[in-house]
């Protein structure tokens, strides 16, 4: 994915934890909020030094990264996200990651959406 897509400044990662719209589960949580600003989703990604040695923890943000990749399609226009990786998230493969990581994205984008509607997912990225 291209740099444009990430976030990059402190004071945007701030707002996006102020409005207190997340989601959890023991291996991340997604911080999510909706702008009208950008054109397309941009999102950034935490992994503490409790996950482990510098390899690990990028090898964890190159997983959650490819991710992103792949459910790009289905994100919103306009939706800052922001990824805090926990230790329990070195116990998932990356099959039970890809299932973790659509049913939190889902979760999140409910709840910026509300909670009358449903995000439709096509069936080529199920």
């Amino acid at each position: 994915m291209k740099k444009e897509f990430r976030i990059k400044k402190t004071q945007e990662i701030e707002s996006v934890i102020k409005e207190n719209k997340s989601v959890n589960s023991l291996e991340m949580r997604f911080f999510v909020k909706k702008v009208n600003e950008t054109s397309h989703f941009r999102y950034a990604i935490s992994v503490g030094k409790k996950i482990g040695d510098a390899h690990i923890r990028n090898k964890e943000k190159r997983r959650l990264r490819s991710l992103f990749q792949k459910y790009q399609n289905i994100i919103p226009e306009g939706i800052l996200i922001f990824i805090v990786a926990k230790p329990k998230i070195l116990e998932l493969d990356y099959q039970k990651l890809d299932k973790q990581f659509l049913y939190l994205l889902k979760k999140s984008l409910n709840k910026i959406k509300g909670e009358n509607s449903e995000i439709i997912f096509t069936p080529k990225h199920i």
